[in-house]
């Protein structure tokens, strides 16, 4: 039985930066997920033969199977069908069912960082407001050298990762580098239950606003509408305008992703979602009612614009509700569903659907193209709120002025102006 979809975020291709929130499993917002991350030990533990008849009946492709009736199915043939499916497709073990429930939800536990592995140098490029990271005094640009005095030196993300997660009563003891000083500073950090927010605003004046929307989650549709409503009481009008930035959004639920879509259009197809199982060939319209009455709305996307940050944007750019400016977004078409397996702890994350646009395309492996191709530099989520305000944070002195021209949220700025 099919019990929720997802819109899962997207996997980056090698070429691509590896970037990670470190969670107790880091399952949704890393950008890493791996079919084969689960070992065959792993799934021989579990009934076989449920996952076979899962993956037989609501897989998105119909994979051959040699034994029709999944009767002994030896471990080799299991794993050669396994490593078939998609990068998106994994099974899930309690932790990591209980980790993607918690992010969906909009809450983790962890510290509240998000890395890069920048010249071999495991950095910190976001910390998280209201988490034990920002509380201790972590900033972006800090470079983590050593977790509980393991030295990182070359090391993985995944292994950082294992030894946040694995230290003792959940105390973290990080040594940073910052600002190319030699001398490392020493921050003890406790891993706690964070509340994320997915959903930042800012006013732009002249009656017009600016939201950015970092994922989809459950609270995603009630944080627009509540940053929206509080713009609105600003300004003691309607808005005149409205920037979306979808800029280095990995994805979400397709539910999300819909109810937003759906908050700024009157009427029209949102999405459609085709699979093998009558449940996965779904059809989504906006129902009546706009947030902004028709106010103009420009969206911004990058390279990194995955899955329902898709969705969203194609279907305003479809519906002619929306200029999108930026550049080609990742090409994320699928939709995974979570099918619980037999023993109530554990599911099989799988590919069930594939969603088509408005005007019936499929954006997998092709992305949606902005109407005002703009290519920049990726930019940390937290830059945005100070590339608008024109002022530098404390903790963005890491990065260079160039770094901040934020050339594509001008453009919006500058469009936005003249409709």
């Amino acid at each position: 039985m099919i019990e929720t979809h997802i819109c899962q975020q997207k996997t980056l291709q090698p070429k691509q930066s590896v970037r990670f929130f470190l969670f107790v499993l880091f399952v949704l917002f890393g950008f890493i997920n791996n079919t084969q991350a689960s070992s065959v030990k792993e799934l021989e533990s579990q009934k076989i033969n449920e996952i076979l008849f899962n993956i037989h009946t609501y897989y998105v492709d119909d994979l051959a199977l040699q034994n029709s009736k999944y009767i002994e199915y030896n471990v080799s043939q299991f794993e050669r069908l396994y490593s078939k499916l998609d990068p998106y497709s994994k099974y899930l073990d309690k932790n990591e069912l209980n980790a993607l429930f918690e992010n969906t939800n909009g809450r983790y536990t962890g510290l509240g960082i998000e890395v890069d592995s920048i010249d071999q140098h495991i950095t910190i490029v976001r910390v998280i407001n209201n988490s034990p990271a920002k509380q201790a005094g972590l900033r972006a640009g800090d470079i983590i050298t050593a977790v509980n005095n393991q030295q990182l030196e070359n090391s993985a993300i995944d292994f950082v990762a294992q030894q946040i997660k694995n230290s003792p009563n959940n105390k973290v003891q990080l040594s940073i580098i910052r600002n190319n000083k030699q001398t490392p500073l020493t921050f003890n950090v406790s891993r706690k239950q964070i509340k994320l927010t997915s959903v930042t605003k800012q006013l732009l004046g002249a009656g017009s606003g600016y939201i950015a929307i970092n994922n989809f989650s459950n609270q995603t549709l009630h944080e627009v509408t509540l940053h929206i409503t509080a713009m609105q009481s600003s300004y003691g009008h309607s808005l005149q305008g409205l920037i979306i930035d979808l800029r280095d959004n990995p994805g979400g639920t397709l539910t999300s992703a819909v109810a937003v879509a759906d908050l700024f259009l009157q009427d029209g197809l949102i999405v459609t979602t085709k699979g093998r199982f009558y449940d996965s060939n779904q059809t989504f319209y906006a129902k009546r009612g706009d947030i902004l009455k028709g106010a103009p709305i420009v969206v911004l996307i990058n390279e990194n614009s995955a899955s329902a940050a898709e969705i969203l944007a194609a279907a305003l750019k479809e519906n002619l509700r929306a200029t999108i400016v930026g550049s080609q977004s990742f090409g994320k078409g699928s939709v995974q569903s979570l099918i619980p397996l037999g023993d109530g702890d554990t599911a099989l994350k799988l590919t069930t659907a594939r969603y088509f646009t408005p005007l019936g395309e499929s954006i997998e492996g092709v992305g949606v193209t902005p109407n005002v191709a703009i290519n920049q530099t990726t930019l940390p989520q937290t830059n945005k709120a100070v590339i608008i305000k024109n002022e530098q944070l404390e903790q963005s002195t890491a990065f260079s002025t160039e770094e901040l021209a934020d050339i594509q949220l001008a453009k919006a700025k500058q469009l936005l102006s003249m409709q």
